[in-house]
């Protein structure tokens, strides 16, 4: 069967449907709800017509899954010739992206959509690391690092979202009850090192995130020049 992206769209002579109308009304649930939320049957309800109806438009579930993954995938800012600063904007650009949209970073983890927006933002990022190398395949392992750091840090966010909800406690809620025990800790004399980055200044996800993307991007700047 050839992929969705190959199929040519379902358009009946009197077009109550589209597919563009199923993926927004898909998107809009996922973003409140969750993907687990999810089903042919909850987007056919949303649209207040019949489950049959959605698979003359999409053939599946997963099929709707990677539309809706491209159908989220919006412009980048234009490229400055700068690889550096191009691969920050771009990574910048990704976290707020997959932050907007919680469902996207675990549904991607596992497997890339392939429609046309999300091959035009792959296309910009190696674009933006051509500047740095002209070895393609080092070039899209480049992107790949840093898409990995992406995720990885929105997957904390994330996580870290998921465990207040579930608890009903603030991570400021959390630090004040453990407090006391890390008191005992820095006290004793035996954790130095962990006494040391207690005492130093907390950062917020996004500052957290920026200051791990600049190692990132130094130490592939670092790898470039012994390369060569």
């Amino acid at each position: 069967m050839p992929l969705i992206w190959e199929r040519e769209p379902y358009r009946p002579k009197r077009q109550a449907l589209s597919v563009e109308r199923i993926v927004d009304a898909s998107v809009a649930i996922a973003d409140a709800e969750g993907l687990d939320a999810l089903s042919m049957r909850r987007v056919a309800a949303e649209l207040s017509t019949g489950t049959t109806s959605l698979y003359r438009y999409v053939d599946s579930r997963d099929d709707l899954l990677d539309l809706m993954a491209d159908a989220v995938q919006d412009d980048h800012a234009p490229l400055t010739g700068d690889w550096r600063a191009d691969l920050e904007a771009y990574a910048h650009h990704e976290r707020e992206l997959w932050l907007r949209h919680t469902w996207l970073a675990p549904l991607l983890a596992t497997r890339p959509s392939l429609g046309p927006n999300w091959l035009r933002g792959l296309e910009h990022a190696l674009t933006a690391a051509a500047p740095l190398t002209s070895d393609i395949a080092e070039a899209g392992s480049v992107v790949g690092l840093i898409r990995d750091y992406v995720r990885g840090a929105v997957m904390r966010e994330l996580a870290e979202k998921e465990t207040r909800r579930r608890t009903g406690q603030t991570e400021d809620e959390w630090r004040a009850d453990v407090a006391p025990y890390m008191r005992k800790i820095v006290e004793s004399g035996a954790y130095p090192q962990v006494t040391r980055l207690t005492r130093s200044a907390d950062l917020s996800p996004a500052e957290q995130f920026s200051h791990g993307l600049r190692r990132i991007l130094t130490g592939i700047a670092a790898s470039q020049r012994t390369a060569k």
